[in-house]
């Protein structure tokens, strides 16, 4: 899950992904790739034109992935569902459905289905991130992606004008009239073509039952990342004979709120980070107390904002901006999901305290336009307003972190506008289970710690918890982890898993200058 760069903006996305957003070349959307950028044909039969699985028929497709022009091969449908089930009237809409063939020339019966983060991530769009950490599976499963409904091609809950104007004003401080004008003014756009009550997470768990019986029936096996955690339990919480395994990357317990550890637990990994600079002479004497350097600039930049003038890192172009301490909140929330942006945090404070604000601001240009291409705004209200909102209070003690209170502000803003879905009564009741279940996590995780894991494994009797150290938000592509997912889907036997490689996989040094973490 991710707390959108624009934590002062418009709306507060509550969002997952594998680590930070991808940092992506930029190609024009309407350029055919050449084919060294697209996916090859699976080495196993021969591809043919449609593939023929249960009740459906797929044909052979290309998937696209946000700001790039890089392609992946795979076969594809579109899956139609009722909006709302409780009325056979209702519209109709269509969701994407693809399946990425299996290298074998006879792949397993069961099939791996990919669960996107977010929420208001796409599978479909999202694969190509993760696809290296799913090879080893692909080598004997097809994988199965199904955009959830309301994200990328499952009739998207867009509101491009009122995107527009959150963005012009993304840069102004947090008020809740803003914040609710803007969501109305989505609403309006949205509501002309869905009704977003039906985009929860239980309505997304019933189309993949029903996706599941036209493919003819097959058992899945859940690869789950940070929200798409939480989709996996629900699914195999209602459809306990449909699953076979379950791996949880980036752990969201049922009972969590989501948003309401979001300030405690990015200070959590803060301090992990800085810790670990203080203990490394080069970084100590480079940097000092990283955390309490970050602290001190951000209370510098709340008392008075900044400004700088700065290349835009995409184009060049010169851009002149204030710079707050809510944009020093999101550089530092985001990059601390990956290992090796995190590396870098305490080098972009320590020039920003010197004045020099372009690695500052340049990330947060960076980060601010890979969210807004990978998650869809208006599904992410659809859920968190329907089972969450109700539940989020205020925490008193958020009032000293760098990202303070507005979490639930602005959340309680929109979804006063936002309408609800109907949430299930049993819906944050803790998962219990006997699949085979396998559990992993990022040490210095900053909104998924691993005590969310511990605690997803009380429920669990077949189950193991693995943590990567020093690692952020989502491990499944980290070292060792693939081979080891692989190991366990195969023999399903998650306490036996010979797991001793984990612990090669180590903290990534922070850098002491631009040449690396050495002087």
């Amino acid at each position: 899950m991710k707390l959108c760069s624009k934590r002062n903006g418009a709306w507060v996305a509550i969002a997952a992904a594998v680590g930070v957003p991808t940092l992506q070349s930029h190609h024009h959307a309407h350029s055919e790739p050449p084919p060294s950028l697209q996916t090859p044909a699976p080495s196993g039969a021969q591809p043919v034109d449609a593939l023929k699985v249960g009740l459906l028929t797929l044909t052979r497709c290309e998937l696209k992935q946000p700001d790039s022009a890089a392609t992946t091969a795979a076969y594809c449908a579109p899956f139609e569902v009722p909006e709302n089930r409780a009325d056979p009237h209702s519209r109709k809409i269509q969701l994407k459905l693809a399946i990425v063939k299996s290298d074998a020339q006879i792949a397993a019966k069961d099939l791996v289905v990919y669960l996107a983060g977010g929420p208001g991530e796409a599978a479909t769009q999202s694969y190509a991130q993760i696809a290296p950490a799913l090879a080893p599976l692909r080598r004997h499963h097809d994988i199965v992606l199904l955009d959830q409904r309301g994200t990328g091609g499952s009739h998207p809950l867009e509101c491009p004008q009122a995107a527009k104007a959150m963005q012009a004003s993304a840069d102004q401080p947090f008020d809740a009239r803003r914040v609710r004008a803007q969501t109305a003014q989505c609403l309006d756009e949205v509501e002309k073509t869905s009704d977003p009550r039906h985009y929860t997470t239980a309505d997304a768990v019933v189309d993949l039952e029903a996706v599941r019986r036209a493919l003819g029936g097959p058992q899945f096996d859940l690869i789950g990342i940070s929200y798409g955690t939480r989709m996996a339990q629900q699914y195999a919480r209602a459809y306990p004979h449909a699953v076979r395994s379950i791996v949880l990357d980036g752990v969201v317990p049922n009972q969590l709120v989501l948003g309401e550890d979001f300030a405690g637990n990015l200070e959590r990994a803060l301090k992990l980070q800085s810790a670990a600079c203080v203990a490394t002479p080069a970084c100590e004497h480079a940097f000092g107390n990283p955390y309490a350097a970050l602290h001190t600039l951000y209370d510098t930049l709340r008392a008075q904002p900044a400004r700088a003038q700065f290349p835009n890192p995409k184009s060049f172009q010169p851009i002149d901006k204030e710079v707050s301490a809510d944009t020093l909140a999101s550089v530092a929330r985001l990059f601390s999901y990956n290992a090796e942006t995190a590396a870098l945090l305490p080098l972009t404070v320590a020039q920003a305290a010197k004045g020099n604000y372009t690695p500052l601001m340049g990330q947060a240009q960076l980060l601010a336009g890979s969210l807004d291409t990978a998650m869809n705004t208006g599904m992410q209200l659809s859920v968190i307003c329907s089972e969450d909102a109700d539940l989020l209070q205020p925490n008193p003690q958020d009032a000293g972190t760098i990202l303070g209170g507005e979490v639930t502000d602005a959340v309680k803003a929109e979804c006063t506008v936002w309408p609800r879905g109907a949430a299930r009564a049993d819906f944050h009741a803790p998962f219990t289970s006997s699949i085979p279940t396998l559990l992993l996590s990022g040490e210095r995780d900053p909104v998924t710690p691993p005590r969310y894991a511990d605690e997803v494994l009380k429920g669990l009797s077949n189950a193991r918890a693995l943590t990567a150290r020093g690692m952020g938000h989502s491990v499944l592509a980290r070292g060792c982890v693939p081979k080891l997912v692989d190991q366990f889907v195969a023999d399903l036997q998650p306490k036996k898993l010979d797991a001793a490689c984990i612990k090669q996989i180590g903290p990534v040094p922070a850098f002491v200058d631009f040449n690396g973490a050495t002087p």
